[in-house]
């Protein structure tokens, strides 16, 4: 089993999910977030004060997979959530030693 963590621009949301829906995911879990990478947050006019605003929003999404779905589901989100400009995201793929379903308590793949 995989986990895939993607950070996205908030507005790209509606489109991830949809792509993972399409190849078959059945869950996800998203958290908003604030962060920057490269992009370096930028300035901004306010009252005719300037302030920089170092922490952009974004969104963190998790899903854990089948390694059999893996290449899709990263494809998946790559071709949704690109826009071809700064700050488009990362996406972490780690290794899933073991899932347990609380209210059955199903291991596994069976978890998932």
């Amino acid at each position: 089993m995989k986990k895939i963590e993607a950070i996205i621009k908030p507005f790209k949301l509606d489109e991830v999910k949809e792509a993972l829906n399409e190849v078959g995911l059945k869950g996800i879990t998203v958290l908003e977030a604030k962060g920057f990478g490269r992009q370096k947050g930028h300035t901004e006019l306010y009252r005719g004060a300037e302030y920089v605003v170092d922490f952009l929003p974004k969104v963190k999404i998790e899903v854990v997979l089948e390694d059999s779905q893996v290449e899709r589901a990263i494809e998946a989100i790559q071709h949704a959530a690109h826009t071809g400009k700064i700050g488009d995201g990362k996406i972490f793929i780690t290794t899933v030693e073991d899932a347990i379903r609380i209210r059955t308590g199903e291991r596994g793949r069976d978890a998932i």
